[in-house]
């Protein structure tokens, strides 16, 4: 590994012995630079760098992932919720550099399914929704992006009267989605989705020679947390079946529950985590 100094970036520096840190029990190789005498060690250049509990960034990157509330965490692991809540923000944005990496080391997609899944910020009367793209035959989440939009149904007038009006951020989602996939997709790809209005307008913008397919939505299951259909053989079935299984393993999403998100910044966090450990180790 090339090593640069951290402060006057030359390559001239001497082993200047070694430390055992104590958070890993691992002894790390430290530096003296020739140029501007500093000192700096292997763990300088670690995205871990300063972290006094890595022991457990495994665990919780496993725990985000598996239906945990941040206080089970938070038990389970030993930790303060204040430190669960700080990893939560460190391993989004690591999980985020290690999902651009993924997809540009996988083959191009062939057949691309994507759907919005309804959550809440804080409350009902606050509504997000998750554009979520995944690859059909290898059933690998490509993306997902959280965006507001405002009350819908006979909670819009209610959400107005509290809250004001909420502008709609779904289609700046759905876009910056797209642009991030778009270098991933076949030219003639096959799209498919449901028939939401905004999607073929959407679709011919950012893959202008794929061939979109929509279909209508079934009524839904008692299976899946209301994701998975009740036709047998439900054309949206790889989406749909990812659908249920975000809400299953990210505990923030899951219907009837006690957890929520606070910010829709933390939930695009979570997201990004269950994406790298989906694709990872699910698939």
């Amino acid at each position: 590994m090339q090593l640069n100094c951290p402060i006057c970036n030359q390559i001239q520096f001497k082993k200047c012995g070694s430390f055992f840190r104590k958070n890993d029990s691992r002894v790390v190789q430290r530096y003296q630079c020739k140029n501007c005498n500093k000192y700096f060690s292997n763990a300088t250049f670690s995205d871990c760098y300063k972290q006094k509990k890595r022991r457990v960034n495994d665990l919780i990157f496993k725990l985000f992932s598996s239906a945990a509330s941040m206080r089970r965490i938070a038990f389970i692991a030993n930790v303060d919720r204040k430190t669960v809540a700080r990893k939560l923000i460190f391993l989004g944005l690591r999980c985020k550099r290690k999902n651009l990496i993924f997809l540009e080391n996988c083959l191009q997609v062939k057949h691309l399914q994507f759907d919005d899944l309804i959550t809440k910020e804080h409350t009902k009367l606050k509504p997000l929704t998750i554009t979520v793209a995944v690859d059909a035959d290898r059933r690998t989440i490509l993306g997902a992006k959280v965006s507001q939009i405002p009350a819908f149904g006979h909670l819009a007038s209610l959400a107005r009267k509290k809250y004001g009006s909420r502008v709609s951020h779904h289609r700046k989602g759905v876009e910056h989605l797209f642009n991030e996939i778009q270098p991933y997709i076949l030219n003639k790809a096959l799209i498919r989705s449901d028939l939401h209005k905004l999607y073929p307008e959407l679709v011919r913008k950012f893959f202008p020679q794929s061939y979109h397919e929509r279909f209508k939505g079934d009524k839904a299951a008692i299976v899946g947390q209301g994701e998975l259909k009740r036709k047998k053989n439900d054309p949206l079935f790889s989406i749909n079946h990812t659908l249920a299984m975000l809400r299953d393993n990210i505990r923030r999403l899951v219907r009837r529950s006690w957890c929520l998100s606070k910010c829709s910044q933390m939930l695009q966090h979570h997201l990004e985590i269950y994406i790298n450990f989906h694709n990872r180790y699910l698939v």
